[in-house]
């Protein structure tokens, strides 16, 4: 069952597992927000049950990228394309939300983004590995981001 995000009217739903649901909803938010103020597009998410070719997908590419592979459940995905991008979101139960951006008709603009939920701490997976940036979010308090670009083919 899909999940249209309401970023005027935040939600815990789909998160209510998670020990930072309010500030992990905040951020499902914001993302949602940001694609409707650039894209017009709509953010709908669908339970990561439903979702095995998205996640599938992305633990190849963080497996075979940085030998990454996350302890935490992942609650909800999302998978669109805008424009000529295409995009995967993964929403896992400790707070952290990950995305991957690779552009259709350009390989050389391929990255994964980090982003963890205000209250959560850094995964071990992360530790040490990626330095963190903080950003001020209305609807998702202080979030702590990173990035990675990806340099194989998928």
């Amino acid at each position: 069952m899909s999940y249209v995000v309401d970023f005027k009217n935040v939600s815990t739903v789909g998160f209510e597992s998670s020990p930072v649901a309010a500030a992990l909803a905040g951020l499902r938010a914001n993302e949602a927000r940001y694609y409707a103020n650039k894209y017009r597009h709509v953010f709908t998410t669908v339970p990561a049950s439903e979702s095995a070719d998205a996640l599938a997908t992305v633990n190849r590419i963080l497996e075979s990228e940085k030998k990454l592979a996350f302890a935490a459940r992942p609650l909800e995905t999302s998978s669109f394309q805008v424009e000529n991008i295409r995009f995967t979101y993964v929403f896992y139960e400790d707070g952290l939300a990950l995305n991957v951006m690779w552009t259709v008709d350009d390989p050389s603009r391929r990255a994964v983004g980090l982003k963890l939920s205000e209250g959560m701490d850094v995964p071990k997976e992360l530790e040490g590995r990626f330095k963190f940036a903080r950003q001020k979010s209305a609807l998702a308090g202080t979030i702590r981001g990173s990035f990675f670009t990806i340099k194989k083919e998928y």
